[in-house]
């Protein structure tokens, strides 16, 4: 009764104005129908609330990705070096305990560069991440990117694939790769005090200051790997990193310190530090984002794919609000603005076209 296409544009343009719920996205096809009607057939009028439960939830979630891929390979060109970050994110209320289905973990790329999502994967658990990376990088362009994942995604086939496709890597390394974490603090508590003679290093550090917050980040970088016996099972492996971050926030100081292992030379400390600083941006500026504006964390779809699918048109959503940039205002006010002015959301959509 009503065609798959209408489905689609009607509820990406509600949830750029607001909508977080298929009533929702139902209120706003009959509040805009007069308009719709300009370049949608709409044969039968705006579907119900459940006929768009319907749709999403039995459409074939990896199809629905490779469309939004092939959109985003336009919006976002690619540039050598650019950072590309992959993060997991679980959508809580997704969780359904009748039908007991566990909830929705989803893995996400960012580009920092451009600010948009380049593609993301479901898993049902968060152990998954290392079966979901390989797969959603298969489906990505990273050829001269710079990947950079936290410590689950620390994996030798990870960083293989990474490399095979053309790519960099800077990987965190902790406690769940407790060799490789043992060997990389080693070199670094040996190299920052006292010092290997005959080995060398390069060395930043920057300090921001702000709001009653003094932040001294130092990095080191160093491509003595040769002597570590399994650094031949990690493919293209070339440097050991130290990120340690010094705050002081009300005459209190405390003291961190990161570790990652890349196949970039430890010759650039500063570009090394940016790769490091700039992953973070997948959860200040996307995750956050969808919490506080989108309220994902808040939402119930359960049925079927619908919160996967759901959540792919969130992303989209927020990359098409992102990329407009003639309302100076945050995402939350663009979404107000595409919804009481609809030449603004037209313009909106045209980010995509």
């Amino acid at each position: 009764m009503h065609a798959l296409s209408d489905i689609l544009l009607i509820t990406l343009c509600a949830v750029i104005c607001g909508a977080d719920s298929w009533a929702e996205v139902e209120v706003f096809g009959f509040a805009k129908q007069e308009r719709l009607r300009q370049f949608l057939p709409l044969a039968n009028d705006i579907p119900s609330h459940d006929t768009f439960r319907r749709v999403f939830s039995r459409l074939d979630p990896i199809q629905l990705e490779r469309c939004f891929l092939n959109w985003m390979s336009v919006l976002a060109k690619a540039s050598k070096g650019r950072l590309i970050a992959i993060d997991g994110k679980t959508l809580r209320h997704s969780l359904d305990k009748a039908d007991n289905r566990l909830a929705i973990h989803m893995v996400s790329a960012w580009c920092e560069a451009n600010q948009l999502v380049l593609g993301q994967l479901a898993t049902e658990e968060k152990s998954n991440e290392i079966t979901a990376i390989p797969r959603l990088l298969e489906m990505l362009d990273v050829e001269g990117a710079v990947v950079t994942i936290d410590a689950m995604g620390c994996q030798k086939a990870i960083a293989a694939k990474i490399v095979q496709q053309g790519g960099d890597y800077v990987l965190a390394v902790k406690e769940n790769q407790p060799a490789l974490h043992e060997a990389v603090k080693g070199v670094f508590d040996e190299l920052t005090d006292p010092g290997i003679p005959c080995v060398s290093y390069q060395f930043h550090e920057n300090v921001d200051a702000g709001h009653g917050r003094i932040e001294t980040r130092r990095v080191w970088t160093t491509d003595w790997t040769d002597w570590w016996p399994d650094r031949e099972d990690w493919l293209g492996l070339k440097s050991f990193v130290c990120v340690e971050s010094v705050r002081e926030i009300n005459g209190q100081t405390s003291t961190d310190r990161r570790y990652f292992i890349s196949s970039l030379d430890g010759h650039d400390a500063p570009a090394m530090l940016g790769y490091v600083r700039g992953h973070w941006g997948i959860e200040n500026k996307l995750h956050w984002s969808l919490d506080v504006t989108f309220r994902e964390d808040d939402l119930r779809n359960r049925a079927g794919h619908s919160a996967e699918n759901f959540s792919r048109i969130r992303r989209l959503a927020l990359n098409l609000l992102r990329r407009e940039k003639t309302c100076k205002t945050g995402i939350k006010g663009k979404r107000l603005q595409a919804c009481l002015k609809e030449e603004y959301l037209l313009r909106v959509i045209s980010q995509g076209v």
